[in-house]
């Protein structure tokens, strides 16, 4: 059975969960510095993937300190192979407006259509994201207020919520600028997209080592 104790690195003295959604954005810059836990594609995948790691490491007496979350995301706005933090994330494809719900806002749950995260690394940009099951490309980003697109960021936080954990994500733009039209359209960029990841990651364990980024403690579940 995995043990999921590999997928948590110490930092600092905090403990931390690293998640992607594919083994094709976890290149070998990033190899050489995690293990994540890879939980598939989409918020169903991540959320699933993300719940059940957490439960075991609970189980075990070793459940984290924070989750991070890192991978590519599209953007029509941001710089092509930017490299960019999570300030806010939502759901975009919660909509449960015709019942008098705000769009984005999950019916009976007291959290916002929009969650910032507490924490920044400083020297790097933020943006805000949205999630969702589908592949943002051309016009369907016309709907989208959020910088930032993929399919796993809120289910992450969503999940690291249960267990009473906040989240930092990194996100490196692959796609965007132009429809997409093939696998490779997304492909091509991952590899840039490893580097700037392995480059933001060296600069967050700095900061939290010398006490510039300071990781408070767990929120309410």
């Amino acid at each position: 059975m995995d043990d999921p104790r590999r997928h948590v690195r110490t930092v600092g003295g905090h403990s931390i969960l690293f998640v992607m959604a594919t083994r094709q954005e976890y290149g070998p810059h990033l190899q050489r510095r995690i293990d994540p836990l890879i939980t598939g594609v989409g918020p169903v995948e991540a959320a699933a993937g993300t719940a059940g790691v957490l439960a075991q490491l609970r189980h075990g007496a070793a459940l984290p300190d924070l989750v991070f979350t890192l991978g590519s995301a599209g953007s029509r706005v941001l710089d092509h192979a930017g490299l960019y933090q999570v300030a806010s994330v939502s759901y975009r494809d919660m909509d449960a407006s015709a019942l008098g719900f705000e769009r984005g806002r999950t019916p009976f749950l007291d959290h916002p259509a929009v969650i910032p995260l507490p924490h920044r690394i400083a020297g790097l940009p933020a943006a805000s994201l949205s999630t969702g099951g589908a592949i943002v490309s051309g016009a369907a980003y016309d709907s989208i207020q959020d910088e930032m697109v993929d399919m796993e960021s809120f289910a992450v936080l969503r999940a690291a919520h249960r267990f009473g954990l906040d989240m930092i994500g990194l996100r490196g733009i692959t796609d965007g600028k132009s429809a997409l039209a093939r696998y490779e359209d997304w492909a091509d960029y991952l590899h840039i997209v490893d580097e700037k990841l392995a480059s933001a990651l060296d600069l967050f364990v700095a900061q939290v080592e010398d006490g510039s980024l300071t990781l408070t403690g767990r929120t309410a579940p």
